[in-house]
């Protein structure tokens, strides 16, 4: 380990396109180009992934080498000369843009991925404005049996990275390659559509695919309609939002744009905007509940989190026998909806088939969460970040430019804990804040959580509160999850506090969000909500003056008959391939 370490460590220097440039042994060309500010083209590329140079795009000249090199799969070599712009290199990309236009659904106007498509832009740089090379169009119906995901494969162009998300980082198996030659498709095994699929609905797929070939099922139009229907409309945004919407304008990632976003939804048309951190931290004071008459039962432990839709489903598929351990608490984009129908409906005299809420979700997952049977009549539509960018630009508002409004009341009140929902570890530490205080009145402020910050897909650590050790685990991505849920199984699982999420850094990376190029755009997002919880007067959820006041008018205890009824949910059996 501390010899891999040390060579890691080691400068290299070589010459790229006239000048000489310094990295690091084991480092790719491709991303030391990038580093340099050399943009070199490339499609099937991610940080996540493990490269296999399949889209050919990022071929580089290497002098001593006949053949052109992919850049995304090229160590750096001491003394090595590269030309990343030759002729030679400019000829072979053009060539690789027209072979992949060749067979390609080219209606880009009406594409959902319209200026935002890698192939498109790569196209307009590379000057590609006649196509030389006319093959056999794929002709295939457009899946839309999923309630979250919708796929057109005549606009895929098999870079492989939704499968190998969906396979190696997800363990779902929802989708792969399908047949062989011209016929190869990615593809539900067995004939099967998305709806029949092992699918999640999680959308990781959507967020890594270049194209317009996987995209959310969007429910714009329905919004659209809704707004003008006469009823009273209610939005409710998700924690993470704030630091994610202003990358759809051309603004910094972690650029937190709340009082822009709010303001957005008031020009638009909504009666009230409410905050999903509001719900976040009702959750938190169930769960916190349940979490420590657990831990003094030492019952059904490790207890799990229950805030993402898509390891819900996942869980329900695969580990239904494990279900004991999850919390019985809804998502709080599910509380929020369910309070808005009852509490708030009769508080300002409204029948609840007369209020539409409309849910802001970093989530394609969320699509699938209010159709749930347990949740029917409550949350009426979701619009992703990307869909709720899209909405604000079809009603011409100049988002960047908008005066900073405030969430209405009484469902707008939130803490710093509240904030944290949108990122990995920050249910988890959420929740301790507050049962730190309900076991030992200590301020879990004065606690270390770093070991539950960063984007390592497990992070693991312990605290002692009421003399007892706890120890607790953060973890992202499906496929760390099916490991702790497999030692689970097997009755080697340590801890006693589990949260999971689906998406990688937690909602900040949901499949509803912009879609990113590189891991430093997610951690931009996940400053700005701890820099956001830092600021926040209130930063634990059972503190939060309105929280107080709705259990005292209308919930009564926490955990107690109306709190499970309004706030808590169930869970089912179901099949998987």
């Amino acid at each position: 380990m501390k010899k891999a370490k040390k060579q890691n460590s080691e400068k290299i220097k070589f010459i790229l396109d006239n000048k000489e440039v310094e990295g690091k042994r084991g480092e790719y060309l491709l991303d030391v180009a990038k580093r340099h500010n050399i943009e070199i083209p490339h499609i099937c590329t991610n940080e996540r992934l493990e490269r296999i140079g399949s889209c050919r795009l990022c071929v580089v000249e290497i002098q001593g080498m006949k053949r052109l090199a992919p850049s995304c799969s090229t160590y750096i070599r001491e003394g090595m000369v590269v030309n990343t712009r030759s002729p030679r290199v400019l000829k072979a990309r053009r060539i690789n843009i027209e072979l992949l236009l060749a067979n390609h659904d080219r209606d880009c106007l009406t594409c959902n991925q319209n200026l935002n498509c890698k192939l498109q832009r790569y196209s307009e740089d590379l000057l590609i404005h006649k196509i030389r090379y006319e093959g056999e169009k794929r002709k295939e119906k457009k899946d839309k049996s999923s309630i979250s995901i919708w796929r057109d494969n005549e606009k895929c162009i098999l870079c492989e990275q939704c499968t190998r998300v969906c396979n190696g980082i997800q363990t779902v198996y929802a989708i792969g390659k399908q047949n062989r030659g011209f016929d190869m498709k990615v593809a539900p095994p067995l004939g099967l559509n998305m709806e029949k699929s092992n699918c999640v609905n999680c959308g990781q797929c959507v967020i890594v695919c270049p194209t317009g070939a996987l995209s959310e099922n969007s429910d714009i139009e329905e919004v659209t309609n809704a707004l003008n229907s006469g009823k009273f409309l209610v939005a409710q945004t998700a924690p993470s939002i704030r630091a994610t919407l202003g990358e759809c304008f051309n603004m910094k990632p972690g650029t937190v744009v709340t009082g822009k976003m709010v303001a957005a939804l008031k020009a638009i048309g909504f009666d009230k905007v409410f905050s999903t951190d509001f719900a976040a931290d009702i959750t938190i004071v169930e769960e916190a509940t349940e979490f420590v008459k657990r831990f003094k039962e030492n019952r059904d432990l490790p207890m799990i989190t229950t805030c993402c839709p898509a390891w819900i489903k996942f869980a329900e598929q695969f580990y239904f026998e494990q279900l004991n351990h999850m919390s019985s608490c809804r998502s709080p984009q599910a509380m929020l909806a369910s309070l808005v129908k009852t509490y708030y409906a009769k508080k300002i005299n409204k029948k609840p088939k007369d209020i539409i809420v409309v849910d802001i979700m970093p989530c394609t997952a969320k699509k699938f969460e209010i159709q749930r049977d347990e949740f029917k009549g409550e949350a009426d539509y979701v619009l992703t970040t990307v869909e709720l960018a899209k909405l604000i630009k079809q009603y011409n508002i100049d988002f960047v430019n908008l005066e900073k409004e405030e969430f209405d009341n009484p469902l707008g009140e939130s803490t710093g804990a509240g904030t944290i929902f949108g990122k990995t570890g920050g249910v988890m530490e959420a929740a301790l804040r507050t049962a730190a205080d309900y076991l030992t009145k200590k301020d879990l402020r004065k606690i270390d959580y770093k070991q539950i910050r960063g984007f390592g897909t497990i992070k693991e650590g312990s605290i002692k509160l009421a003399g007892k050790e706890i120890k607790v685990c953060a973890v992202h991505t499906l496929g760390e999850a099916r490991k702790i849920m497999e030692d689970i199984r097997e009755g080697n699982c340590a801890y006693h506090f589990v949260e999971i999420m689906a998406c990688y850094g937690g909602c900040i990376g949901g499949g509803g969000q912009p879609r990113y190029d590189d891991i430093e755009n997610l951690k931009q997002r996940q400053k700005a909500i701890i820099d956001n919880d830092k600021k926040t007067k209130i930063r634990k959820s059972h503190l939060n003056p309105s929280v107080i006041k709705i259990y005292k008018e209308y919930i009564g205890k926490p955990g107690q008959k109306r709190a499970h009824r309004l706030l808590h949910t169930k869970y089912k059996k179901r099949c998987y391939l």
